[in-house]
């Protein structure tokens, strides 16, 4: 499946900007590939970007939902888009992505950032929300307010909410533009680790980031991080949760532009 991709690059095609990797961006569940605009931007000005739709989100097609299909998507529209190697930057979900497309096909990724997620089931997902978002009802046409307000009852969380808007067709006909049933339907995927086979790693340059106050990485994990990425860094930023992007973007963005600068 080829996904829908956003690109930017600097305005100064020079050779020594062409000669980096280009660095692939790549959302967590229910985003989508503009939320990351801001970190796009900024990694723009000196680098060739490419924020990708995963399957069931944002513009790209939907269907069923497993890491290695996903690795594979993104496999194949960046080798359409002549973007290999690149540098993966995966929150969540797209970091999970990230990380089986590192594993099974390492040569296809100069360098590696997971926000927020290890190389393992977490015991924490998001089937509830899922389920919440299909229990809501549109009316016949609807405002942003409006949507705002519907969705409410549901989604008592304002930050989650208003990434929850961005999937909502507004105005007349309104509802999920994202494969939503498929996303639930896959759900127990989605919150699992796929099987990587024995003695698969990947041995390029690799930082993981966690939100200081988040419960997704913690410290039973370090020992299969260590295993399958034997180079990773890990980072901790303060005053962020899971959504550590959203929470401290300004943190956030440095750490991955010292990170891209370097490798």
């Amino acid at each position: 499946m080829l996904l829908n991709v956003i690109e930017r690059g600097p305005d100064d095609r020079s050779d020594a900007h062409s000669a980096r990797p280009p660095i692939v961006l790549l959302h967590g569940l229910f985003g989508r590939a503009r939320n990351l605009g801001f970190f796009q931007r900024r990694l723009a000005r000196t680098r060739r970007t490419l924020a990708i739709d995963l399957r069931n989100h944002g513009d790209s097609p939907h269907g069923p939902m497993d890491y290695n299909t996903m690795a594979g998507d993104l496999l194949d529209t960046l080798a359409r888009h002549a973007a290999l190697p690149a540098t993966l930057v995966g929150h969540s979900m797209g970091g999970k992505v990230a990380m089986t497309l590192a594993l099974t096909r390492p040569g296809m990724v100069h360098s590696l950032v997971v926000a927020d997620i290890p190389p393992a089931r977490t015991g924490h997902g998001q089937f509830s929300l899922g389920e919440q978002m299909l229990r809501v009802r549109f009316p016949h046409y609807l405002n942003r307010a409006e949507a705002d307000a519907l969705l409410l009852p549901e989604i008592p969380n304002a930050d989650v909410r208003a990434l929850m808007l961005q999937n909502i067709r507004l105005g007349e006909n309104p509802g999920w533009v994202i494969g939503l049933k498929e996303i639930v339907d896959s759900m127990t995927n989605i919150e699992s680790w796929p099987y990587i086979p024995e003695g698969y790693t990947y041995p390029g340059p690799t930082l993981f980031l966690a939100g200081g106050n988040s419960p997704y990485i913690r410290r039973e994990h370090y020992t299969v991080m260590r295993r399958l990425f034997p180079n990773y860094h890990l980072e901790l930023i303060e005053h962020a949760g899971h959504w550590l992007h959203v929470e401290n973007p300004t943190r956030f963005a440095a750490l991955v532009e010292d990170f891209t600068n370097r490798y």
